[in-house]
């Protein structure tokens, strides 16, 4: 308990300025005065200090920035760039020697003599040595990580309580569930044995696909602190001269990216959530190599196909299926005011075609700041994805800065089945106007039947509230309303088999001479 008091006083000193600034923005004078306008500029410096503070702060805290970056319901944009930034830079000091790990879990298993460090992160330090014969790679849990782990985030959580006084209405809806969310993700992190089942699990779904290369495990020597895996070679995706010896585009590349991402969380159900740089490299004969999937998630049957309609809503512009997604991903309250958020989502589209390139960052960025006057938030795995959507995009067009994302999704989705061709899609939209039209069609002519029988007796009649008394009746008025009815029942029996149509309108012109004679006479 005492060490948690220290941390807890130490990083609510750190945070304590940018805590008291953010609070001077809503009151000058802290409880009184009005707000303040802050410019642009001072918050990229403000969201600079707090990815440094997060830095210093440790693995716990970098963990969250990388989530708050794709947090778009609970900070600013300027301050998800910001965070972004965490996926790269790390302190290397955080933790201690991860070979006393690697001694404990393997022993003489492998040969200590030709281990050699590789890459370090966050959480663990990436080591090649030589197992059976054969070269392979062990990534290595610090040691001592998981309590200094679980005690910041018991610190983070004591902080939410401090904050959500000053936070609006719809951020307090999110921070109701954002620490364990949070907890949730980086638990899982810290589970290397879960790790290695995933990627296993997302090798064997790409096991048919030769231009996909998921590395082996070595399930003997894995454990809840080490993943053992296939040592495969390849360059950093981004780096400049990295396609120079296969035989792919940049484009071709990108598209290779996205759908090979859109497979794993559309068709199979689990997928890498991580697709930074760091973490994707083209091997010498061009295949797409995946590395760490410590970030990475299972979606049940239900929720993978909330996310299938999701995009399928945006790709076709469908307001009324995103709108019943959004609900069903419980972004959305179920009791939310659906004709308010109807009529968002409607200009969230007419602004997002209004664009000359439509990005899935703009796409979301839009989605959410449109969204921001109701209660949202984004579940664990909801926000996953849109990590792998906005992390991997950049990816793409840092390749190919023209790359459509959305068009390859739409092709990917087309190709599964998902969703028809747009020619099949218009025959389909047809067909179901058609089907709902038929019932109507069928009982139209009962029902005008009616209709001139009563007209006949006398017995139709229209009220209506005046708004200042009447000095007398119209009868050109009932004239009026049958001849506007037949026009539109001829406009209905156009599409019917026989020519219904030429005698309603016929009757439609009689009605309307009628009308247009007793007003002459009137």
């Amino acid at each position: 308990m005492k060490g948690y008091l220290r941390r807890y006083l130490q990083v609510l000193v750190r945070f304590f300025p940018l805590l008291l600034a953010f609070v001077r923005d809503r009151r000058r004078f802290l409880l009184f005065g009005p707000s303040r306008q802050v410019s642009k500029a001072v918050h990229r410096d403000r969201a600079d200090r707090l990815t440094q503070t997060m830095l210093n702060l440790g693995p716990a805290f970098i963990k969250v920035g990388q989530v708050l970056s794709t947090r778009p319901d609970l900070i600013p944009p300027t301050y998800i760039e910001a965070f972004a930034t965490l996926q790269n830079e790390i302190p290397e000091e955080a933790g201690g020697d991860p070979l006393t790990v690697l001694e404990a879990e393997v022993g003489d298993r492998i040969d200590q003599q030709t281990v050699e460090t590789v890459a370090g992160g966050s959480l663990a330090f990436v080591y090649t040595a030589e197992y059976e014969g054969e070269k392979i790679a062990l990534k290595v849990r610090r040691p001592g990580l998981v309590p200094i782990i679980k005690r910041d985030l018991r610190v983070i959580r004591g902080l939410v309580p401090l904050i959500a006084p000053f936070a609006n209405e719809r951020q307090r809806y999110s921070l109701e569930n954002v620490t364990d969310d949070f907890e949730q993700i980086i638990l899982d992190e810290l589970d290397f044995q879960r790790e290695a089942e995933i990627m296993a699990e997302i090798g064997a779904n790409f096991a048919d696909d030769d231009r996909v290369c998921i590395p082996a495990t070595h399930p003997d020597l894995c454990s809840q602190r080490i993943v053992a895996m296939e040592y495969v070679e390849g360059e950093k995706i981004t780096t400049a001269d990295a396609l120079d010896a296969t035989d792919l585009e940049p484009t071709e590349l990108a598209t290779l990216v996205s759908r090979t991402f859109l497979k794993m969380g559309l068709v199979d159900g689990v997928f890498h959530a991580d697709p930074h740089p760091g973490n994707l490299a083209i091997g010498a004969d061009g295949t797409l190599i995946l590395y760490d999937f410590g970030m990475s998630q299972r979606l049940s049957e239900q929720e993978q196909a909330d996310i299938t309609r999701l995009y399928r809503s945006l790709v076709r512009r469908d307001i009324d299926g995103l709108l019943n997604t959004l609900i069903a991903l419980e972004i959305l309250e179920p009791t939310v005011d659906r004709i308010a958020v109807r009529q968002v989502l409607e200009l969230v589209i007419e602004n997002l075609e209004g664009q000359s390139t439509v990005t899935w960052r703009a796409i979301i960025t839009e989605l959410f700041s449109m969204l921001h006057d109701f209660p949202f938030r984004i579940p664990p795995n909801v926000m996953l994805l849109v990590r792998v959507g906005t992390v991997g995009e950049g990816v793409c067009r840092s390749l190919d800065p023209e790359f459509d994302f959305l068009t390859v999704t739409q092709s990917f989705l087309v190709d599964h089945g998902f969703i028809e061709s747009e020619l099949e899609a218009l025959f389909t939209d047809v067909q179901n106007d058609v089907r709902a039209s038929v019932p109507v069609l069928a009982r139209a002519p009962a029902r005008f039947d009616t209709v001139f029988g009563q007209l006949e007796r006398g017995e139709l009649v229209v009220r209506t509230t005046p708004t200042e008394s009447p000095s007398g009746g119209d009868p050109a008025v009932g004239y009026a309303i049958v001849a506007s009815g037949l026009l539109t029942a001829g406009a209905i029996f156009a599409f019917h088999e026989y020519p219904l149509e030429i005698p309603s309108i016929v009757l439609a012109f009689v009605f309307l001479g009628q009308y247009l004679r007793h007003r002459r006479i009137g």
